[in-house]
């Protein structure tokens, strides 16, 4: 995967031009970015409808459209929150990954959980990697510095987990399924918690390393709500590749990438069983175009 080219996700398409007005700094463009979205949850305002909607803008240049009919100024012009596009951590992450990819600076999604939302829970999450020349730079652009006591332009390991070694410590015993997920909530109708859960986000981790930024309510190939029947061995299996990949291992990389694009119970193919937050059950198959 070459991350300093724009997957279709990614492409900002005929609001390219925007981004080239941006600072030259990497906090500078995350600060910019930031003031694009607001979170459809943890933003302090109640959408609904068409504004609510806005959470499903798979594409870049679908998030800077909107921006721009409701905006119509340079991206860097301060936004009212209520004025911003409605999204979640993906939103932000995938904006930024495109701005940096815009002006050639390697840049990707991490999809996993962070510690730093919840006191003992673990809410599932998207943060940003860019590549320094030397190596991989952590930043979670949705933060302000200012409210947390670890670096968010530079984050160390252990505030957020990847997807993979979360699998990995659920599966070993070291880690409680039950504190990893959307919500703790025990007596909602559909647990967005567990073990499932975290296996689900293992696919979706390998998805975005490799150009697919998906939304985190589609659904493809070999992810369900349950883990009866699941193939729990082909989760372990990518986990443990990604893991070693990060560690630097570029035959894993290799390995697991070549598995994204050939198993069909891994790869992305166009088709969503889309569960969004937006919509109401019963929930349907869609094609991407």
């Amino acid at each position: 995967m070459d991350y300093q080219t724009q997957s279709r996700f990614s492409d900002p398409g005929e609001y390219a031009g925007l981004f080239d007005a941006l600072p030259d700094d990497i906090p500078g463009i995350a600060a910019v970015t930031r003031d694009l979205i607001i979170h459809y949850r943890a933003g302090g305002i109640e959408f609904t409808g068409e504004r609510l909607a806005e959470i499903d803008s798979r594409w870049v240049s679908a998030i800077l459209a909107t921006d721009q009919k409701r905006n119509g100024t340079p991206l860097a012009a301060p936004r009212k929150p209520f004025d911003r596009v409605v999204g979640c951590c993906r939103d932000h992450t995938l904006v930024f990954v495109s701005a940096l990819r815009h002006k050639g600076i390697p840049a990707r999604s991490r999809v996993g959980f962070a510690e730093y939302f919840a006191e003992g829970f673990n809410h599932d999450h998207v943060v940003a990697e860019y590549w320094n020349g030397e190596r991989w730079v952590m930043i979670d652009t949705e933060l302000d510095q200012a409210a947390y006591p670890f670096d968010v332009e530079d984050m160390p390991a252990g505030p957020f987990r990847s997807a993979a070694d979360t699998w990995l410590g659920y599966r070993s015993g070291e880690l409680d399924g039950d504190r990893y997920g959307a919500d703790p909530n025990p007596d909602a109708p559909l647990k967005l918690h567990g073990g499932w859960f975290i296996r689900n986000y293992v696919h979706y981790q390998l998805a975005h390393l490799n150009g697919d930024e998906l939304l985190l309510w589609d659904n493809w190939g070999a992810m369900t709500d349950t883990l009866d029947g699941a193939d729990l061995d082909l989760t372990d299996r990518i986990a443990r590749l990604m893991v070693a990949s990060d560690n630097g291992d570029e035959t894993a990389t290799k390995e697991v990438n070549e598995l994204y694009g050939n198993d069909p119970d891994l790869t992305f193919a166009g088709r969503s069983f889309h569960t969004s937050p937006a919509s109401a059950p019963p929930f349907a198959w869609i094609d991407l175009s």
